[in-house]
């Protein structure tokens, strides 16, 4: 099933990651860039540099300049997401571009490569929420509650796989069909956000 193959790379990425654990370390992707792996493992490894950004940016002692300098970086990171998210979305787009699609197709709320996008977050939650399950420094209640959450987190590993694979066979099959839509985010466009269109002038 896709979901699986998927999800094992994000752990892939994630233990790779975690080796020097540093948001600083370049990316050194295994798979050759015309392939999916390589797509999968880039999407994750974003998520995973983010994920950090996010932690570091909330310090409450974090000095305000730099806090602005991980801001910026955060906001192209959000950037690099979306559009790693529609470049998996066009090699779903040709592998199914065969497809006989039937009359009573249907199109779902989220294009494949979005739920994708929330399974590579989900095995961000699942790693991290592990690790506070099993610290060591941490009380017993403390390990128990993140277990309990582990535990929904799992569930909902599993349940997500699901729909995915359901997702992927119906659009194979042609009971579904795709339609994406690209993110066109404003904030970073010189000509659509004002704050940075008027001060071009």
């Amino acid at each position: 099933m896709f979901s699986k193959f998927a999800y094992s790379i994000f752990e892939q990425s994630i233990q790779d990651y975690h080796v020097h654990d540093n948001v600083n370390q370049p990316i050194n992707n295994p798979y050759p860039s015309d392939k999916i792996e390589h797509l999968l493992y880039f999407k994750n490894w974003v998520d995973t540099v983010q994920w950090h950004y996010e932690d570091i940016i909330r310090d409450p002692n974090i000095d305000p300049v730099a806090a602005l300098t991980l801001k910026r970086k955060i906001d192209a990171s959000n950037q690099e997401r979306t559009d790693m998210v529609e470049y998996i979305d066009s090699y779903f787009l040709q592998k199914y571009a065969h497809v006989a699609v039937k009359a009573s197709a249907k199109i779902n709320s989220e294009s494949p490569a979005w739920t994708l996008d929330r399974l590579s977050i989900l095995a961000l939650k699942i790693y991290h929420m592990n690790e506070e399950a099993t610290r060591d420094e941490a009380s017993q209640e403390h390990r128990t509650k993140c277990q309990e959450k582990l535990n929904v987190l799992l569930e909902q590993r599993s349940d997500l796989s699901t729909a995915i694979d359901d997702l992927l066979t119906d659009i194979e099959n042609g009971d579904k069909f795709m339609k994406v839509y690209k993110q066109m985010k404003m904030y970073n466009d010189d000509d659509l956000n004002p704050v940075l269109y008027q001060n071009k002038k």
